[in-house]
């Protein structure tokens, strides 16, 4: 019976009772009133953060989809402009006369 308190038996014993002793004495601490005041400010700290975290990221949103908007009005005009310019060469009535009457394009630029 008395081997518990032999050697490494002791210090296991001792290092269970000083466990017990300040996981009491924490817990004590952590739910005083003052730990409750650090929480609290911390927590306002955190929603703080939180309000202006999500300030930036409507902000980058928002420029996000300006830029999105630009670059497709860009991409549309291109594609107007290379419409025209693929409508004026698209003239395929080369041979005869009566061909060039009849697709219906304007080919009045065209050689014979």
């Amino acid at each position: 019976m008395l081997d518990c308190f032999k050697g490494a038996n002791l210090k296991k014993t001792g290092l269970f009772a000083a466990g017990v002793l300040f996981g009491t004495a924490g817990i004590k601490i952590l739910s005083s009133k003052d730990a409750k005041k650090l929480y609290t400010n911390c927590t306002a700290a955190v929603l703080r953060a939180k309000k202006t975290v999500m300030k930036t990221a409507t902000t980058i949103q928002e420029n996000a989809e300006d830029i999105l908007a630009d670059a497709k009005a860009i991409n549309e005009e291109r594609e107007a402009a290379e419409d025209v310019v693929v409508e004026d060469e698209s003239c395929e009535c080369k041979s005869t006369q009566e061909e060039q009457t009849s697709c219906g394009c304007d080919c009045s630029s065209v050689e014979e």
